[in-house]
């Protein structure tokens, strides 16, 4: 009697294994990216929110201008540092995504899972074509309203014809155009919301983290 051909895993736990594995390109590549950039900051701020707290906020919070006569109408800050998303590297973390992989009967590629191993703030960054704002998770509530903001991207580019992306990064300030992986191919192309991607950035994902130099504060 032949033997039924074994199941298709489902995206949650076909990439199981890699999700798992310490040695993971992206993680690598990611943990990399955070030791330059402390390197460059070592001790970050963030404007400091009593209702938005996060696993990454190191001490209390201060002013930006500490003399007397303007503190208390100076900035609150926050130190940061980022935080891995598990408590044992072999135990994973977690995965944020099951929820929008059942919505559209699609894995979601690993890389873009692997991407968010950490705790931490947004990230501004020198790429070689210019500015990258690439986007984190600060706390729990910030993964819920990423993924919200995944599924109107998601269901703007299906309106448009436009194949299956996950937006991960912004560009300059002033421009429309953002950074996305291709969930087919796992590359990094750079396009706008709506339309199909101009151009490929990158092979990979783990690809364009390695070129991510730390930028100093932006002069808007």
């Amino acid at each position: 009697m032949e033997r039924p051909a074994p199941a298709m895993r489902s995206g949650a736990s076909s990439d199981r294994a890699r999700s798992t594995a310490a040695d993971d390109p992206v993680v690598q590549e990611t943990r990399a990216l955070f030791e330059r950039y402390l390197e460059r900051h070592p001790e970050p701020t963030v404007e400091y929110d009593a209702d938005w707290p996060s696993p990454c906020e190191v001490g209390h919070w201060f002013y930006a201008d500490p003399s007397p006569d303007v503190a208390h109408d100076s900035v609150q800050l926050i130190r940061w540092q980022p935080q891995p998303r598990w408590t044992d590297p072999q135990n994973g973390w977690p995965n944020d995504f099951d929820g929008l992989e059942a919505a559209l009967e699609v894995p979601i590629h690993p890389d873009f899972k692997a991407l968010f191993s950490h705790w931490s703030a947004t990230l501004e960054l020198n790429a070689p074509d210019g500015h990258v704002s690439l986007l984190q998770l600060w706390n729990p509530a910030d993964a819920e309203r990423y993924i919200e903001n995944l599924i109107g991207h998601i269901l703007v580019q299906r309106r448009a014809c436009a194949p299956l992306t996950l937006f991960f990064a912004c560009t300059e300030p002033d421009s429309e155009l953002i950074l996305s992986l291709d969930n087919a191919s796992g590359a990094v192309v750079l396009e706008q919301p709506g339309r199909r991607p101009e151009r490929q950035v990158a092979g990979s994902l783990a690809d364009f983290l390695a070129t991510l130099e730390p930028a100093g504060a932006l002069t808007l």
